[in-house]
């Protein structure tokens, strides 16, 4: 018989795999996901190699060019060291010179195109190395899914950028770790991954902390052959580099203090960060030391565990998170290893599984500015970002085992429950910096923004709409006025759209997810309006009288006038997201509560925000309905979106004041004929309560008969409590409990999968016992309001 299971779990078929046949199966959908994400990775790489040979200046060096001596290697009589830009082992040196000077002959563009093809293929092991193995059809979406996501991390462009070969070990490692060193190998192939684990620790030698994880699994003869394959290149360097050799390994101990000072901030390890905090010397080097050991240690029986568990990818992750970390230098380049530990899964909900993968991605791809704000003690966090995402990984995150109920069947979240904290500050964060960089680079040429000024003050003439002159005047002729119109515009902008975000996700998460939505898809627009419509706000239009009330009468050419726009750029003022944001605060105002004097407050608050905006001369009438008109578009991009993903597009609550139910008192009710009954040795349950049948059928809910035996308190408090928890969460449109009834009633199914074959009533032909189905949470994933499917045996 033909074995077809390899179409599914991805293993290998005697026919091969036709990635031709494959894409043929894919369907419209996924066919077209996959072009625009091969697309997007060529684009990529495209882009890093352009980049990277255009940094050549046309000579057709190699970038090998940048970080190696042009008189280093054996027997050429000059150091690797000299300038300080090797950051590399002598070993590197040694092999790598030679590939450099074939390179600078006229094959400048071969090393980089290696270069991409060392990246492509860490990104196919990475995906096939997996725990659980993706269908092939699949494996074609999520191979350049992760090619994007590696050549858009920070370690792979600045392998690029500087010519370094930080993806070699860690390819070596993987090819070593995941192909030759799994499963039942023989005693040769688990010698030869030994090989390959050996020279990517000559290359980077932070990775011989794969040898202690390499004996604690068992592999004590890839472990061995990792050591003396180390051993031997490195003695083959001191061979014939000595003097090199010397300055590495006694001189700067291990490459410490070469290209950038230790102490430099892309020296993402422990040793790097003590020398921030102000620690040198002896105390500097205990510590380091110490802490080091208790990393290494730490991680390595982490990886032990997840080696048997059967995650050989996230023991890799782990264990090469620690070497960043206990290296006395860990690179940009040598940080690669960080981004593997997307591989680990956490949380026991569906909904907070994307939350560690965004977090990582994050990490390795954005600068410390982007993930927090601009705060000291904030700074000096985002700044360690991956030296801490680093020493989580290797101590700290919990990942789940195989073994764990909620590997395969999490927790589901719908558009109710409350996403993830960390994940939406992060998005938030994130959102808010690219706005900022967004808004500050639209292009703010001062003669097109003045003309689009003087367009906008001619058709408000021509409507009768130019109010802003005598609105602005008004309030300088009145200092309360100003002074009120300026505290207001300063403080509020932030203030009441952060407050209102803040009661959403506590009270009312399925409303959150949808207002939030929206005001995202706004700020999106309010953007592209900035690009393509630099505007010069009324304040910075000469000649036309208007007074700036907030830094006194424009003058252009004044140094500290103009120093404003170094904050943001001051010709982003088409759409008006003062006006707009606070017409989405009034939406929310209005549509969450019943307060006559909230929903007044709703209505007048994006009013009188027009007005201010006016009156200090920031924007224009047409100004604030650009914003008006955002908002709206947002509302309108949430609906359409919500519905391509199956969600409800409008409120989620007729009543926004109403309590959340519990249970009903007809849920619980018994049926007709059978109040009163009791069962021996139980309480009186139910006729729906347990579920009777002819041999085979599936059971109805009829009445249970006289004398029969029941289930016990126990399974009839199970299913109670089931369909009570089930209630209460569909019913929990306008709040959540964390996940907690999510959470309980993810208990109590799987509780409700063991079987049970205990008497539960009498027969008219004998004993009937009740023998339990367990279907795999099949059922309980189609509805969770299903009874358990039971099946009588005749005794």
């Amino acid at each position: 018989m033909t074995d077809t299971s390899g179409e599914r779990a991805g293993s290998t078929t005697a026919s091969g795999f036709r990635p031709v046949t494959a894409f043929g199966r894919l369907g419209p959908r996924r066919g077209a996901a996959l072009v625009a994400l091969w697309l997007l990775a060529a684009v990529l790489a495209v882009r890093e190699v352009a980049g990277a040979l255009s940094t050549r200046s046309g000579t057709g060096e190699s970038g090998l060019s940048s970080w190696t001596a042009p008189d280093a290697g054996p027997g050429a009589g000059g150091s690797s060291y000299a300038d300080d830009a090797f950051t590399g082992t002598p070993f590197a040196g040694m092999v790598l010179t030679p590939l450099r000077r074939a390179a600078d002959g006229g094959m400048g563009a071969v090393w980089t195109a290696a270069s991409m093809l060392l990246v492509a293929a860490v990104a196919v092991l990475t995906v096939r190395g997996l725990p659980d193995r993706f269908g092939r059809r699949t494996e074609l979406l999520v191979v350049p899914a992760a090619l994007s996501v590696l050549l858009v991390s920070t370690p792979v462009r600045s392998t690029f950028g500087l010519g370094q070969s930080g993806a070699l070990p860690v390819l070596l490692v993987l090819l070593g770790w995941l192909t030759l060193g799994a499963g039942e190998r023989t005693a040769a192939d688990r010698r030869a991954a030994g090989v390959l684990i050996g020279l990517a620790a000559a290359l980077q030698p932070a990775v011989l902390l794969f040898v202690p994880l390499l004996w604690m699994t068992g592999r004590r003869a890839a472990a061995g052959a990792t050591a003396g394959t180390f051993a031997a290149c490195t003695v083959l360097a001191w061979s014939l580099m000595p003097a090199d050799s010397r300055t590495y390994w006694l001189h700067h101990v291990g490459g410490t203090g070469l290209a950038d000072p230790s102490d430099a901030l892309v020296n993402q390890s422990l040793h790097g960060a003590l020398l921030r905090l102000g620690l040198h010397g002896p105390l500097e080097i205990v510590l380091f030391a110490a802490l080091a050991a208790g990393v290494a240690w730490l991680a390595v029986r982490r990886a032990a565990r997840y080696v048997r568990d059967g995650q050989p990818l996230l023991a890799a992750a782990i264990t090469g998170c620690a070497t960043v970390a206990v290296s006395p230098a860990a690179w940009q380049h040598e940080q690669l290893w960080i981004l593997l530990a997307v591989a680990g899964r956490i949380g026991r909900r569906s909904g907070d599984r994307v939350m560690w993968p965004v977090l990582v991605v994050a990490v390795m791809t954005l600068d410390g500015s982007a993930l927090l704000p601009n705060v000291p003690p904030l700074m000096v966090v985002g700044d360690h970002a991956p030296l801490i995402a680093a020493l989580l990984t290797a101590c700290a995150v919990p990942f789940l085992t195989r073994d764990s109920p909620y590997w395969n069947d999490p927790v589901r979240t719908g558009p109710l429950s409350r996403p993830g904290l960390l994940l939406e500050l992060l998005l938030i964060r994130v959102g808010y910096w690219v706005y900022s960089v967004i808004r500050g680079h639209a292009p703010d040429t001062r003669g097109t923004a003045e003309g689009h000024g003087r367009e906008i003050l001619d058709v408000e003439g021509v409507l009768l709409l130019d109010w802003e002159h005598a609105l602005n005047r008004f309030a300088v002729a009145h200092p309360w006025l100003e002074t009120f119109c300026n505290v207001y515009y300063q403080s509020l902008h932030y203030a009441v759209p952060i407050t209102l975000l803040v009661i959403l996700y506590l009270r009312r998460p399925g409303e959150y997810r949808r207002h939030r939505t929206a005001l995202s898809f706004a700020t999106l627009l309010g953007l592209v309006g900035f690009w393509l419509y630099p505007l010069a706000p009324p304040r910075l239009m000469p000649g036309l009288g208007y007074v700036d009330t907030a830094h006194g009468p424009q003058d252009l050419s004044d140094p500290d006038f103009g120093a404003l726009t170094a904050l943001s750029n001051q010709y982003a003022a088409m759409p008006s997201l003062h006006v707009g944001w606070s017409l989405w605060c009034g939406v929310v105002l209005v549509s969450m509560t019943r307060n006559q004097l909230l929903r007044a407050l709703g209505v007048a608050y994006p009013l009188l925000t027009t007005y201010v905006v006016m009156a200090t001369a920031n924007h224009y009438l047409l100004d604030a309905f650009g914003g008006a008109v955002v908002v709206a578009a947002g509302y309108g991009l949430q609906r359409v979106l919500f519905r391509l993903r199956g969600l409800p597009a409008g409120r989620l609550l007729d009543d926004p004041d109403a309590t959340t139910p519990t249970a009903s008192a007809s849920s619980t009710a018994p049926a007709p004929g059978a109040e009163g009954l009791r069962l021996p040795g139980s309480r009186a349950v139910g006729a729906a309560r347990v579920p009777v049948g002819g041999p085979g059928q599936r059971h109805g809910r009829g009445p249970t008969p006289q004398g029969g035996e029941g289930r016990d308190d126990r399974d009839a408090h199970g299913d109670q409590e089931h369909h009570r928890l089930s209630r209460q969460r569909d019913a929990a449109q306008a709040r959540d409990t964390g996940g907690t009834v999510d959470v309980r009633l993810h208990r109590v199914q799987q509780q409700r999968r063991e079987p049970d074959d205990r008497p539960v009533q009498a027969g008219p032909d004998g004993p009937v016992r009740v023998v339990l189905q367990d279907r795999g949470g099949e059922g309980d994933q189609r509805d969770q309001h299903q009874e358990r499917d039971v099946q009588p045996e005749q005794s």
